[in-house]
């Protein structure tokens, strides 16, 4: 009798035990999805904020892409905190991710969280914004940012008639973007690389004297700091009636800011205003005559060159650039992808952004 007694605690401990591991099996494929079979697609994309429109369109258009080339993507926002953009890195890591797309929040401050990823042979895509001072950037996918400011220097060139000016002056102010961003150098030293001989010449002036790109940068590229500094901007240098002819704005949030401040404290004719992504806001300026124009960067185009630069990544080839000698970040020159940027005006935004499938008209009438 004791014997049977003890085999049968024997098979109850076996079958307990066998119970137990099977549990345990079952918890931790639940606490780490991403195994090695499933690991070896998936993708993290590092966005900066969800605050700025074109992050959304860029997170979701890749996303999408990505995910009908067959990845599984771990698509994440950080809302403009570095601490936060850093700590999701480190999971994207941790999660067995195979590549690394990063639209970084300040290009100087993810040096050591890029080391693990170097470390774990983990290539690393920058996007839209360079990642400086890293040799873990294996490559670039951007637009042609130095155009995206020449075609606004020119804009105003053409819109002011600036090479037959003769004797005219007219008066311009400057705003641009977060000084972490390096995509600020292209956007106005490009600009300002057509406009210059204008301003030599004394055709353009700028009354309050703020033209330094680190005066005239804004932090976060923040709509509601750019139009509070313009609106110090039009009581302190143009509230006696002198009119203001021209602002190059950067982008179109700090357009928006521009707008927002003219209409609030500004009683002469709208300057000429640039802008730089065709968000529906400024689109909408732009129908109603308050803003001039804006650079159109169709996100559709760089997702899916940076989904065709993951591709060939994952599957060992080498990767589509058209670009090996502009873009050093600081530890050399990244490989890059450069999309083309257009002009977006009154005269070419439907075909250009409604035709196109980017908005519907409910988009840009609601």
């Amino acid at each position: 009798m004791k014997k049977i007694l003890a085999l049968l605690l024997t098979l109850s401990m076996v079958f307990a035990l066998t119970a137990c591991g099977s549990g345990q099996e079952d918890e931790s494929s639940q606490e780490e999805p991403n195994t090695t079979e499933e690991g070896s697609n998936l993708v993290g994309v590092a966005m900066p904020t969800k605050d700025l429109q074109r992050w959304n369109q860029d997170g979701e258009n890749m996303k999408a892409q990505l995910e009908e080339a067959g990845y599984t993507v771990d698509l994440q926002y950080a809302a403009n905190d570095i601490p936060t953009q850093v700590s999701q890195i480190e999971n994207m890591i941790a999660n067995g991710c195979e590549v690394l797309v990063i639209a970084s929040i300040d290009g100087e401050a993810l040096g050591t969280v890029l080391d693990q990823a170097k470390a774990a042979d983990i290539p690393v895509i920058a996007y839209d914004r360079l990642i400086m001072n890293s040799d873990a950037v294996s490559y670039y996918a951007t637009f042609d940012n130095w155009d995206v400011g020449v075609k606004q220097g020119e804009y105003i060139v053409d819109a002011l008639d600036l090479e037959n000016a003769g004797d005219k002056t007219y008066n311009i102010e400057y705003i641009t973007g977060d000084p972490g961003d390096n995509n600020i150098n292209f956007f106005f030293d490009g600009a300002i690389s057509v406009l210059q001989p204008y301003i030599d010449a004394g055709t353009l002036v700028c009354p309050s004297g703020q033209t330094e790109k680190q005066t005239v940068a804004t932090a976060n590229w923040a709509t509601d700091a750019a139009q509070a500094r313009f609106e110090n901007i039009l009581a302190s240098y143009y509230s006696d009636g002198t009119q203001l002819d021209v602002v190059l704005a950067s982008n179109d949030s700090t357009a928006l800011g521009v707008a927002n401040a003219l209409a609030s404290s500004y009683t002469g004719n709208y300057p000429v205003l640039t802008g730089q992504d065709c968000d529906i806001a400024n689109v909408k300026n732009i129908v109603a005559g308050k803003q001039s124009m804006s650079v159109f960067k169709d996100t559709r185009d760089l997702a899916s060159k940076t989904v065709e630069m993951v591709d060939a990544l994952m599957k060992g080839t080498e990767p589509p650039v058209n670009d090996t000698e502009t873009y050093d970040n600081g530890t050399g020159v990244i490989p890059s992808y450069l999309c083309e940027p257009k002009d977006c005006t009154i005269d070419n935004y439907q075909e250009l952004l409604i035709d196109s499938g980017y908005y519907t008209e409910a988009d840009l009438n609601g």
